[in-house]
């Protein structure tokens, strides 16, 4: 299957011009179309959604004393955006693909914008949730449309470098989250967080308008699945949910596997039902594709060890060394430069080697990085520290780009929207499951070590209800002090909770770190995409 790429620079009357193959790209016209300015111009709009996946953090303990919110209330926030953001991705390049990514590109722009605006106007926890949600569905839009424009802009020869480019606005982004908002909260207000967006959105949509060109495959689809949209949908939704509701009801709870085992049925019904309707949501011989499938388990895999390693180190460095949210974003600044500096020159070696070398590489330096977050200690250095920071961001890079360029690059012209859909929620998915996993992996830990280091430090007894309390606070690193404790009381339980902590994290980085290994091997199935365009009529390999 032959796909050809019709690009629209008409206005209405106008001739269109000729077809192009899908595997070149198009010659631009002035300002329009022109590769580097997309790229400029996708990455700004890319920036929104990866910065709110960090940035809103540091503002939910401010948002919940002015509104008032209980815990619950403010976990929503969250989760409210991530289960938007993660079910709705795959339909949404789907919509890209159909309509034009340029279309949905804006729309999610000007969307993620407006519901940024109402965010910082609201003034209660269920409006502030609410369109938490509106962010998480014109995200959705917004990113698979972006890596669909890359494709359909760049020349095969330089794909590598404008995809290492963005993710390393992607990496800059979600690490300097936490450091802009601390800045944003402490000195201005929880609302200038959201705020931000609109003259970000703004600038965006300028861009947009005057630059990017639509690009429509001539096989792309003229029909949605709708029964495939909701199967899919309510899969994703129950995995999903399943994955952030398991550290509150535990993994061993009854309505932990009903969605799990509901996740999976209807995963099943969705892959039946993709066989039997003449345009799928997903064609599931798009996994003939050896190389695409390996780069979304990697995906994954890469996600499971960063985003869940991560997790807890935000908690080491706020409540073990005690810095305050700035610092602590701060001393991340190693992890962040070397994403800055390793992504485009990922690209390059992609470029040159193709990408098995440099993901298999990258891999490896994420599995030595996660072992040497193991050994960290409650006195470790903040130079120590910045070592390993720095080789997680070294390892990350090339796999950020190189899976995604995989992904994208494996996938027909038509299906790039679908493409980076996956892209997004195998990363959406694996960070779910690290943050769980690993969670849970901490949880027991704590729980085992706890009561035998809280009798040797010779600490009063607790009941079970109170061991059960001091247990949840020491997961994140929090001593469980009552107020009026004498002081040398307060330094016997505070030398215990991190103790038990660095435990616990040191057995989940070891986890990590052996998840990265396993991804090693998986990126030896990788191979750069330039047969994409010949369509999926075989594996390839």
């Amino acid at each position: 299957m032959t796909s050809q790429t019709t690009i629209d620079t008409t206005g209405p009357g106008d001739k269109a011009p000729a077809a192009t193959p899908s595997g070149s790209a198009p010659e631009a016209a002035g300002l329009r179309g022109h590769p580097w300015l997309t790229l400029i111009t996708v990455a700004v709009g890319v920036m929104m959604v990866a910065l709110d996946g960090t940035i809103v953090a540091i503002a939910n303990p401010a948002i919940q004393k002015d509104l008032g919110a209980t815990f619950a209330q403010v976990q929503w926030i969250t989760n409210g955006y991530f289960l938007a953001l993660a079910v709705s991705l795959i339909t949404a390049g789907k919509l890209g693909d159909r309509f034009g990514h340029r279309q949905t590109f804006l729309i999610g722009v000007v969307g993620f914008a407006a519901a940024s605006g109402a965010i910082g106007l609201s003034d209660s926890i269920a409006l502030v949730v609410t369109f938490r949600v509106f962010q998480g569905l014109f995200g959705a839009l917004l990113m698979p449309a972006a890596l669909g424009l890359l494709r359909a802009t760049f020349p095969a020869e330089k794909l590598n470098m404008a995809i290492g480019i963005w993710g390393m606005v992607i990496g800059a982004s979600t690490a300097g989250g936490p450091i802009l908002g601390g800045v944003l909260v402490e000195h201005v207000s929880w609302q200038s967080v959201f705020f931000i967006n609109v003259p970000v959105g703004v600038v965006a949509l300028v861009l947009g308008s005057l630059i990017l060109l639509d690009h429509r495959a001539e096989n792309a689809p003229r029909s949605f699945d709708l029964l495939g949209i909701a199967l899919l949908s309510g899969a994703m939704f129950c995995l999903v949910w399943a994955l952030i509701k398991a550290p509150a009801w535990g993994w061993g709870d009854g309505k932990t596997w009903a969605f799990v085992v509901g996740s999976a049925v209807l995963f099943a019904a969705f892959g039946f039902w993709e066989t039997k309707v003449s345009e799928p949501l997903i064609p599931l011989a798009l996994f003939r594709s050896v190389p695409l499938s390996a780069g979304v388990v990697l995906m994954v895999l890469m996600a499971i060890a960063f985003m869940g390693g991560l997790f807890f180190v935000t908690f080491y460095l706020q409540n073990v060394h005690g810095m305050s949210p700035i610092d602590a974003g701060l001393h991340l600044l190693p992890l962040t430069g070397m994403m800055i500096v390793g992504s485009p020159l990922a690209g390059l070696a992609i470029t040159k080697l193709g990408p098995r070398i440099p993901l298999a590489g990258g891999m490896a330096a994420t599995a030595i990085a996660m072992y040497g977050m193991s050994t960290l200690e409650t006195d470790t250095s903040s130079g120590v520290m910045s070592v390993w920071f720095a080789l997680l961001g070294f390892g990350l890079a090339p796999v950020m780009v190189g899976a995604t360029e995989v992904i994208v690059g494996n996938a027909p012209m038509e299906l790039s929207g679908v493409a980076g859909g996956l892209q997004q929620a195998a990363m959406q998915i694996g960070g779910s499951l690290g943050t769980a996993v690993l969670g849970a992996v901490m949880a027991s830990k704590v729980d085992s070590d706890l009561p035998g280091n809280w009798t040797a430090a010779g600490l009063p007894p607790l009941t079970s209800a109170q061991l059960d309390q001091a247990s949840e606070a020491v997961q994140v690193g929090v001593a469980p002090v009552a107020p009026g404790t004498p002081a040398a009381i307060v330094a016997k339980i505070t030398d215990v909770a991190h103790d038990t902590f660095i435990s616990g994290m040191s057995l989940a980085s070891l986890v990590a770190a052996g998840v990265a290994v396993v991804a090693v091997f998986v990126a030896f199935l990788t191979k750069r995409g330039e047969n994409a365009e010949a369509g999926m009529g075989g594996a390839h390999i």
